[in-house]
């Protein structure tokens, strides 16, 4: 029996169509914001899936000089890297109408994230939470943000209590060194989705619901089962 709270499923016949949907509903979470409050905050995820997503999303009418975007979690690297999740998200999403928007990275100009933390501590504290809309990946091991299995401060991420909004992590599937937001912080959030494409990631998805065998462990697990805010899953074969 699946210990999941309100978990529904959103399924496209292809990425395009995807992307055209979800970049609709994320732009509606930043208008509403923009008319409530006067400014939207978007968090976001790297990798490669989200770039039709952020190409479409990029086109969206709507104030963008109002908007903030930063990332769900960023590799401790510079941006003139080719595996920061910054540069990708400039070259493919702050482009076209979302120019106009306000990019607050996670790297600093530091050996390593423990180094930089208080600076990123200090520019994420004045962000004005919660976010409009957060956008999650997954990744074939069953992490997200950089909730990776065998992480060095996984616990404390995943811990929907702690109030501390972000965290180094080290992990032996993650490559470098990150830095992401914990879950707690993620889910002050007025809108969450994960975005995830293939047929082998629904399955382990079904897998983690369901907590079957080594999924009951996967980190998206935890995201899946929290009890604060519903999570609409954007899928396509």
């Amino acid at each position: 029996m699946s210990d999941t709270v309100n978990v529904t499923t959103q399924s496209f016949s292809d990425n395009q169509a995807l992307a055209a949907a979800l970049a609709e509903r994320v732009a509606q979470c930043l208008r509403e914001g923009v008319a409530v409050r006067g400014r939207a905050l978007l968090a976001v995820s790297g990798g490669s899936t989200p770039r039709h997503f952020f190409e479409r999303l990029s086109r969206e009418v709507l104030d963008w000089a109002r908007v903030q975007i930063t990332l769900v979690d960023e590799r401790w690297v510079p941006e003139s890297h080719e595996r920061s999740n910054a540069a990708m998200v400039k070259a493919m999403l702050l482009q076209h109408a979302a120019s106009a928007a306000q990019f607050v990275p996670l790297y600093a100009d530091a050996p390593t994230p423990e180094a930089g933390l208080a600076t990123v501590r200090a520019r994420m504290a004045a962000l004005s939470l919660p976010f409009d809309a957060v956008v999650l990946g997954m990744g074939n091991d069953g992490h997200t943000a950089s909730f990776f299995p065998g992480g060095d401060r996984l616990p404390e991420a995943l811990d929907i209590h702690n109030p501390v909004r972000v965290l180094p992590m080290r992990a032996a599937g993650a490559g470098e060194p990150r830095i992401t937001f914990t879950l707690s912080a993620l889910l002050e959030t007025r809108a969450l989705f994960l975005h995830i494409e293939g047929e082998a990631k629904r399955q382990l998805l079904a897998d983690a619901e369901a907590g079957v065998g080594e999924a009951i462990h996967f980190p998206i697990r935890a995201v899946l089962t929290q009890p604060r805010v519903p999570l609409t899953v954007y899928w396509c074969p």
